[in-house]
C-alpha cells in the first residue's frame, strides 16, 4: 500500500478535527433520542385510538337501538295504564309491537346481523343447537320442524345458534307378538 493511500483511509491524528466529530456525534444523539421520542409518542397514540375504539365501537349501533328502545317503553306503559283500551286498543298495541319489531329488524341488518333460517332446514350443528328430537313421520330424520329461538350471525360469524326441534323420522315398528 503507498503511503497516500494509507493517509486517505487513516488520517493522521492532526488532519482529525476533534471538535466537529464531536458536533457530528451530539447531533446525531439528538437525533436519535428525537426518534426514539416520536416512535413512543406514536405508539402511545395507537394504543390510546385502540382503546378508544372499544369502548366506543358500538356507538352508532347503540344510537340506532335507541328508537327500539323509546318505542317499547311506549307499548309498556300503554299495557300498565289500567285502562281497559278495548280491542281497538290492543289491535293498535299490537300494531305498534309489529312495527317496532320490524325497526328492530332493520336496524339489526344494517349493522350485518342476520337471523339464522333453520326451519324447514337438514340440522347443521354449525348452526343449529337441539333442543329437542320428536318422533315425525312427516319429515325426513334430521329435519328442523320448529324453531324455539332464532340464532343470529354477524356477517359469517355465528352470534347464537338458532335452538330447534329436529325430527327423529318414522319411529321404528316393533312387531307385536
Amino acid at each position: 500500500m503507498t503511503e497516500s493511500t494509507n493517509a486517505a483511509a487513516f488520517p493522521d491524528e492532526e488532519d482529525v478535527d476533534h471538535v466537529a466529530l464531536q458536533a457530528e456525534n451530539a447531533s446525531l444523539q439528538e437525533r436519535l433520542i428525537r426518534a426514539l421520542a416520536e416512535t413512543e409518542n406514536v405508539r402511545r397514540r395507537g394504543e390510546r385510538g385502540i382503546a378508544e375504539a372499544r369502548t366506543f365501537a358500538v356507538q352508532e349501533f347503540a344510537r340506532a337501538l335507541l328508537p327500539v328502545s323509546d318505542n317499547l317503553g311506549r307499548a309498556v306503559a300503554a299495557a300498565l295504564g289500567g285502562q281497559d283500551i278495548g280491542p281497538v286498543g290492543h289491535a293498535s298495541l299490537l300494531e305498534g309491537i309489529q312495527a317496532t319489531e320490524r325497526i328492530l329488524t332493520g336496524t339489526l341488518e344494517r349493522f350485518g346481523i342476520r337471523r339464522v333460517e333453520a326451519l324447514g332446514d337438514s340440522f347443521d350443528p354449525n348452526t343449529h343447537e337441539a333442543m329437542l328430537e320428536i318422533d315425525d313421520a312427516v319429515y325426513p330424520a334430521g329435519t328442523v320442524i320448529a324453531v324455539l329461538e332464532d340464532g343470529f350471525k354477524l356477517h359469517d360469524r355465528l352470534l347464537r345458534p338458532a335452538r330447534v326441534s329436529v325430527a327423529k323420522g318414522p319411529a321404528s315398528i316393533a312387531p307385536v307378538i
